[in-house]
């Protein structure tokens, strides 16, 4: 028994570090993966939503602690009782999003490692007999130093770990595993190849045959069947290739520009979701970033999500005279983790990128 406790508490305490740290690493986009739990169409608890962030930065932490502790033996009941009460948590979590195909990634590690829904249950299985093997010999996990190391360590790791959080807030993540990375080129993450696997799908065709309801399985071909047709529904039974990047656009009101700006040279964008909830310390400082830019040759453009009357307000509030243009939000708060945040473009690949508290450190 004790050499399970110890394989255990070696696996655990290592992939609990592991997963949250990745998270703590972005801890917007693990809030995003919250709200969208959150949302009415899958745990319907809206009126958490806005408390999302606050949520992720404290599981994470308390994620990353929780391994910390359990590796060096701090104050093993809690720890285990801990480690037993998140496990639950989220292989209910896992569990529905599969059974229900609710949410497609649980981001359990960010961006960093896309698991399935029923690959993240499995996961989670896995980690809660592992747990249960810690609960049930909890004696044998015993302090790796003596009391007052394992205390320093304790709160360190605690101090460590908000302050990382707070960090990448504050700026951008450490490590950036998404496909807007700089050093990407967005027009190649768009590309499709012309030997990509294409999607399955199963129709599924309800007939009314002498009385009887019938459904017949087909891809997609009109069954052959004598009866009354009734409905058909459709369900993709394997995902073809998905490009890296497939949601990111640059429209005005009638024209999609996407094209024509991922091929210009020297180009800034000013990244900003919703003009509504648009940091103001960090909009005040678009009029400079603007007068720099064009005082280096450099063309500047805005892309969000927001309306017209908005887009209006923003530009007449801090005197700013670039045009913005439309992109999906999802795809807008995945290009960056800040609002605004601010890129630079050469023919369709990112340069630069930064929070708004670094504008500053562009280089023209």
């Amino acid at each position: 028994m004790k050499a399970l406790v110890t394989i255990s508490r070696i696996l655990v305490g290592v992939l609990f570090i592991i997963s949250g740290l990745i998270k703590l690493n972005d801890p917007l986009g693990f809030s995003y993966k919250l709200q969208e739990y959150f949302s009415v169409d899958v745990l319907n608890i809206p009126f958490l939503e806005p408390y999302a962030l606050m949520i992720s930065v404290l599981v994470v932490v308390f994620e990353v602690v929780l391994g910390v502790f359990l590796l060096i033996g701090y104050k093993p009941k809690f720890t285990v009782w801990s480690l037993l009460g998140m496990i639950v948590f989220f292989t209910f979590l896992t569990f529905y999003s599969a059974y229900f195909d609710k949410v497609k990634d649980c981001g359990c590690f960010g961006d960093a490692l896309k698991l399935t829904p029923w690959e993240s249950f499995t996961k989670d299985v896995v980690l809660l007999f592992l747990i249960l093997i810690l609960f049930y010999g909890v004696k044998y996990v015993q302090p790796l130093f003596g009391r007052l190391a394992n205390t320093v360590l304790a709160l360190l790791s605690f101090v460590f770990s908000l302050w990382f959080g707070y960090h990448v807030l504050m700026h951008l993540p450490a490590v950036d595993f998404r496909a807007y990375k700089v050093g990407a080129n967005i027009q190649e993450g768009m590309r499709i190849p012309e030997d990509a696997p294409k999607p399955v799908q199963e129709f599924y065709w309800k007939f009314n045959v002498n009385g009887e309801e019938k459904i017949i399985t087909t891809n997609g071909d009109y069954p052959d069947i004598e009866g009354e047709f009734v409905s058909v529904d459709s369900k993709v039974v394997e995902e073809g290739y998905q490009p890296s990047i497939y949601d990111f656009s640059i429209e005005s009101e009638d024209e999609d520009l996407t094209e024509q700006y991922l091929n210009e040279d020297n180009l800034i964008v000013v990244v900003s979701y919703s003009l509504e909830k648009i940091e103001s310390d960090g909009a005040r400082r678009l009029k400079a970033l603007q007068d720099k830019a064009i005082k280096h040759g450099y063309k500047i453009i805005g892309l969000t999500a927001s309306g017209e009357d908005a887009k209006r307000r923003i530009k007449e509030a801090y005197n700013i005279d670039f045009d913005f243009y439309l992109c999906d939000e999802k795809a807008l708060k995945t290009v960056v983790r800040s609002n605004p945040g601010i890129l630079e473009l050469d023919k369709g690949t990112i340069k630069q990128k930064v929070h708004w508290n670094d504008v500053d450190d562009l280089k023209f």
